[in-house]
């Protein structure tokens, strides 16, 4: 049975065929050739992951990223398809859920919500497999996410439940509704984009608007 990541992934790349290398995305100024290339090195080039996080590192990692770019577009969509190689963890299926399901589909709204004209009418209607999936993915790692979030976070998705993201702090606490696919673009930084709604003070709101979240 094909697993939900790897039905993203499929489905990233077909998007990414059909506009081109030179798409935007949410990542600016990464176009859709710069994402595929991130997706690539962070698969199969362990040697520049470590500059994704660590900017002493990272000008490894760009040198490294900027070769792949440089490449076939046909190729490097391919080498996305394909998927890590047979040492990656993630070629089990159940460990390529947990780690790249939310990557491929943050990614994949990352070139979807970045073409021009785009509205929420337009998003996806995902399958409730891929929705429950994303909301354990939440409830894993939410702490995370909004650990540097100024207030109290509570994720609330409407037939999947409420969960405790961060506690409340001396600027209260603001609770996001939506659809656990909104709240995980929330997460990882893309809430300018999110068809979600925000309860609290203005005040609350306006904090955790202007934060900064994601790994």
């Amino acid at each position: 049975m094909t697993g939900l990541a790897q039905l993203e992934r499929e489905a990233l790349c077909a998007t990414l065929v059909d506009v081109g290398p030179d798409a935007p995305t949410l990542c600016s100024p990464w176009t859709t050739r710069d994402l595929a290339a991130h997706l690539v090195i962070r698969e199969r080039r362990p040697d520049a992951l470590p500059g994704v996080l660590m900017p002493a590192l990272a000008d490894h990692t760009q040198r490294v990223q900027d070769h792949y770019a440089a490449g076939d577009w046909p190729a490097l969509v391919d080498l996305v398809r394909e998927g890590p190689p047979g040492w990656n963890p993630t070629r089990v299926p159940a460990v390529d859920d947990a780690i790249n399901l939310g990557e491929f589909f943050v990614h994949h709204e990352d070139v979807l919500r970045a073409a021009p004209g785009w509205t929420p009418e337009q998003a996806r209607t995902l399958s409730e497999d891929t929705q429950k999936a994303l909301w354990s993915r939440m409830r894993q790692a939410g702490q995370l996410l909004f650990r540097r979030a100024p207030v109290g976070v509570v994720l609330h998705a409407a037939g999947h439940g409420r969960h405790s993201a961060k506690g409340p702090t001396k600027q209260g606490t603001v609770v996001i509704e939506g659809a656990p696919s909104e709240l995980v673009l929330v997460a990882f930084g893309r809430g300018r984009v999110a068809d979600v709604t925000y309860q609290g003070t203005d005040a609350a709101v306006e904090a955790l608007k202007g934060a900064e979240f994601g790994v």
